[in-house]
């Protein structure tokens, strides 16, 4: 992220499987052969198989391995150090341009602003009033041809945390619909034709043609 503060450290972040050992009092023998797990099918744990699944939106979900992370330069929370992350006068051009975004009623004023901000935005794009796109790191948002974002929903590419920000480029596929007061976290990929039901929160991939719901999202067809 070169638009991100001079000299900042950056991290990938992936996911880590926990090893669980058996402490049960007395209990000195290792697990006995039969009882292993060998991968065969009707074994009770299985590595590696949807290991990286939460939310039981897609078999694999690899929106953590698209973050960036840029850890905090003082003591303070994140957010206490925006301005060395992004320009405030960026900022404020950016956040002008969100209301409009927000308010107009003409859908070209809409994805033609969201355009200028840097997003990539396909032919047929429709924003629902007061959908809102990240102000922050709009040029991380990439909404293919015909997708729908509904009424109030919103699609986040930053997350200020204590220790660090994260950023990551969220992609709605084309014909995606995504339903009213919806929340797209940062990384999220939504796939072509897919569909996210009202009010949910998408902390996953969601797979092409697929319908998710409820918080977090998750597979319901």
């Amino acid at each position: 992220m070169g638009r991100c503060a001079s000299g900042a450290h950056f991290k990938r972040h992936g996911r880590q499987r926990a090893v669980v050992s058996d402490t049960t009092p007395g209990n000195t023998d290792e697990t006995p052969p039969d009882e292993r797990d060998t991968g065969r099918e009707g074994d009770s744990t299985r590595p590696d198989e949807n290991e990286d699944e939460v939310g039981g939106v897609g078999t694999q979900n690899p929106r953590h391995d698209r973050i960036t992370a840029t850890a905090t330069p003082g003591p303070l929370n994140s957010l206490q150090y925006w301005t060395d992350a992004r320009h405030p006068l960026r900022i404020v051009i950016n956040f002008v341009a969100v209301q409009v975004i927000k308010y107009s009623p003409v859908l070209r004023v809409k994805t033609w602003l969201l355009r200028r901000l840097g997003a990539e935005v396909g032919s047929g794009v429709s924003l629902a009033l007061s959908a809102t796109p990240d102000v922050f790191w709009p040029e991380l948002i990439r909404i293919e041809d015909d997708a729908i974002v509904g009424y109030d929903a919103t699609i986040l590419c930053h997350e200020f945390l204590r220790n660090e920000y994260r950023t990551g480029e969220v992609v709605i596929g084309e014909g995606a619909m995504i339903g009213a007061d919806a929340v797209i976290l940062p990384g999220v990929h939504v796939g072509a034709n897919a569909r996210v039901a009202a009010n949910s929160l998408v902390a996953e991939d969601v797979p092409e043609g697929a319908t998710v719901a409820g918080v977090p999202a998750e597979r319901v067809d």
